[in-house]
Parts: C-alpha cells; structure tokens; sequence
C-alpha cells in the first residue's frame, strides 16, 4: 500500500436501514482498528517451550473513533439517534486501497466540545457489534 490521503479513509452509516450509506460528515481524523484475541494452547509438549495458538478460535473485533466539526445535521442526527436508541446499525469503513469493512457496529461513546472562540467540535467512537464483511479493491 503507497502513501493515501488521510481525509480519503471514510466512515458511513446506514442512514434509515435500508443500505442507503452516508458519510459521516466533518470528521477531520479518523482511527479504525481490527482486533483478534488469541487462544493459548501451549503444553508441555510444545516444540522448545514456545507458545502454541489456536487458529481462528479467539473474539474478533473493530473499533473506530473519529474527531472533527459539524457540517451536516442528518449524520450529526442520526449519530445522536444512534446512540440514544442502543441500535447497531450497518457501518462502511472505506480504507484507501485496502477496501471496504461493513457490517454491525454500536456508538461507544460521542463527546462534544467547543471554545468561546472556535467551533463545535465532537469525538465519535464505536465498536463492532457482530459479523463484519470485507471487500478488497482491486
């Protein structure tokens, strides 16, 4: 993968349930992080004493967080709608020349901040909520 654009890694949500996906508008950073837990099976057995994992059998997971401004009411809505109702919603994380993860996320946590002489900020995070899907670009 060469060099990408940092503004060219998007967040989408689905706006009404209907795979209608919309970016999340005026997020300026952005953080998407891809987890697995492992499964230590190491015995004594285990060729020179080194550690022995269990393939495929730990939790995976996802996590994005994203900072920047407000722009746009219905993502900023539906975001704060999210969040209240508990739904986990489809997501699409389009990273540049990598591809598209989608699938089930929940809204960890909004934070919302603003200086007398700037502009409303705000902080998003969420977390995979069940199978996420993964499409290559080729």
């Amino acid at each position: 993968m060469v060099a990408q654009n940092g503004k060219d890694l998007l967040i989408k949500v689905d706006m009404n349930g209907s795979g209608t996906f919309e970016t999340i508008a005026g997020l300026r950073a952005t953080r998407f992080s891809l987890n697995a837990e492992t499964v230590d099976v190491t015995s004594i057995e285990s060729t020179g004493g080194w550690r022995e994992l269990l393939g495929g059998a730990g939790v995976r997971s996802a996590s994005i967080s994203g900072s920047g401004v407000f722009k746009d009411a219905g993502t900023d809505e539906r975001a704060r709608q999210i969040f209240f109702d508990g739904e986990t919603p489809d997501f699409q994380v389009i990273v540049p020349d990598f591809g598209i993860i989608e699938g089930p996320f929940q809204i960890s946590s909004i934070e919302y901040a603003g200086s007398h002489n700037g502009e409303a900020t705000y902080e998003l995070s969420i977390a995979s909520a069940g199978a996420l899907s993964f499409t290559a670009f080729v």
